[in-house]
């Protein structure tokens, strides 16, 4: 992985330039020729949107920075990474669902029927109001995009399978439609604005994108979608379902070439890429569940510049085996999560880059909201399996946000990378006010 895990503060801009506005075409190079590939320039774009985070409203500082970043860097797709939705938002309380093996409490009879399934109507109603918002800018500039789920999105009281189906009305949408008996054959998504892409379907959230030469001639890499899970019932958050772990053992043969992992939580092998420390030492963060009462800074030795830890890895409390699979296989050269909305570094261990990204969105915690990002992932096909990645801040694309609502504080006393916005650790009693009038969770 090459080049700076964000923008340099001596840069204006990104790199890439935005679209002249005379051009009608596709912003995506790959709409325009059917399915994911290289352009003739050698590089392939994929551009990730990490924790938007919000009720059926979203902020529209969130849809500027969306908008903003398609604009500079023209990507050929989109990846979601998961809670889109903040399925705990008082919008859905009607159909709040706390964990996915706990069921609605409804009552019993025809009238409670069918008073269930008018506040499922709602509910999905609501949903597609939220996800035709962040598509937008998306299906304005004909690009492509591809989503998993978190630990929030069921939350509103649908299932995953459920908001896939939302997610599909929606032109773009590459998420594969559930297969009628399973198959390791490739299949196409109508509807999704590449006619010619082959998709390998596992489950709903977990599924493979190929991406080959300009000529079409072979495969150069896999985007390899999957859903971490989201809750375990010991506690902690949860892990991918063994379908979706056998998807990742098979995929490497699948697809031919080597893959590059998107989620939402992070493995635990993303504490490798920091270094213990006293509680004392400056910028130190604590460890989450199982790596409590351990302090860490960002180990420099392991990452790009411009890393930073802005809160403890919230993973899984035992290690799922996600990460042995890809180190196992051969197959995987890159692994990218969100969910921790304040960190931002990239770094290997093991042979395999880990990449942290913070919020794009403005509906809940994160960093300084200057500083909420999306992230470039651009790769070349002289070496496609180390792409250089570059965060797109707010304050560089848009400017000052007008945001009033996301608020900025410092979990375990680490400062922001820059200027800090309200500091709520310093105010007890604003941060419980905070949390359970916007329900500023994990």
């Amino acid at each position: 992985m090459t080049d700076h895990s964000r923008v340099s503060k001596n840069s204006s801009r990104p790199r890439i330039q935005p679209a002249q506005s005379w051009d009608t075409r596709p912003v995506s190079v790959s709409a325009r020729l059917g399915r994911l590939q290289f352009h003739d320039s050698g590089k392939f774009r994929v551009l990730v949107a990490a924790d938007i985070q919000d009720g059926p409203k979203i902020n529209g500082d969130t849809i500027k920075l969306l908008a903003a970043s398609l604009d500079a860097v023209r990507p050929d797709l989109v990846i979601f990474t998961g809670n889109q939705i903040a399925g705990y938002d008082k919008a859905y309380d009607q159909t709040f669902r706390k964990r996915t093996w706990t069921p609605q409490k409804w009552s019993i009879g025809s009238q409670a029927t069918s008073r269930r399934d008018e506040r499922l109507e709602h509910t999905r109603d609501l949903v597609r109001q939220s996800i035709g918002q962040f598509v937008a800018p998306l299906n304005e500039r004909n690009i492509p995009w591809a989503v998993t789920y978190g630990n929030h999105d069921f939350q509103c009281g649908l299932s995953n399978a459920e908001l896939d189906a939302i997610y599909r009305e929606f032109p773009g949408c590459l998420n594969p439609e559930p297969a009628v008996a399973h198959s390791n054959a490739p299949r196409k998504q109508p509807g999704s604005g590449l006619p010619d892409q082959p998709i390998y379907d596992c489950e709903p959230g977990t599924f493979a994108l190929t991406v080959c030469d300009v000529e079409r001639s072979h495969t150069v890499l896999g985007l390899v979608i999957c859903n971490s899970g989201d809750y375990g019932k010991l506690g902690g958050y949860g892990a991918p379902t063994p379908a979706a772990l056998e998807f990742l053992k098979t995929m490497p043969k699948t697809i031919g070439a080597k893959s590059m992992v998107f989620q939402h939580i992070p493995v635990p092998q993303y504490y490798d890429l920091l270094k213990e420390v006293p509680a004392t030492a400056a910028h130190a963060v604590e460890g989450y569940r199982t790596f409590a009462g351990h302090n860490y800074v960002i180990d420099e030795s392991k990452t790009l510049p411009g890393s930073f830890l802005g809160e403890g890895v919230s993973c899984p409390d035992t290690d799922t085996g996600e990460f042995g699979i890809l180190k196992a296989s051969d197959g995987y050269f890159a692994l990218l999560a969100a969910h921790d909305h304040r960190n931002r570094f990239v770094g290997t261990h093991d042979g395999l880059t880990l990449l942290a990204t913070p919020t794009c969105g403005f509906g809940s915690y994160g960093p300084a909201p200057a500083q909420r990002a999306t992230r470039l992932v651009e790769f070349d096909i002289r070496h496609p399996y180390n792409p250089r990645t570059q965060l797109l801040e707010y304050g560089e694309l848009v400017g000052k946000p007008g945001s009033h609502k996301a608020y900025t504080y410092a979990l375990n006393g680490a400062p922001d990378a820059a200027e800090e916005g309200t500091n709520l650790l310093r105010r007890p009693k604003l941060i419980a006010q905070l949390l359970r009038k916007m329900h500023l969770k994990k």
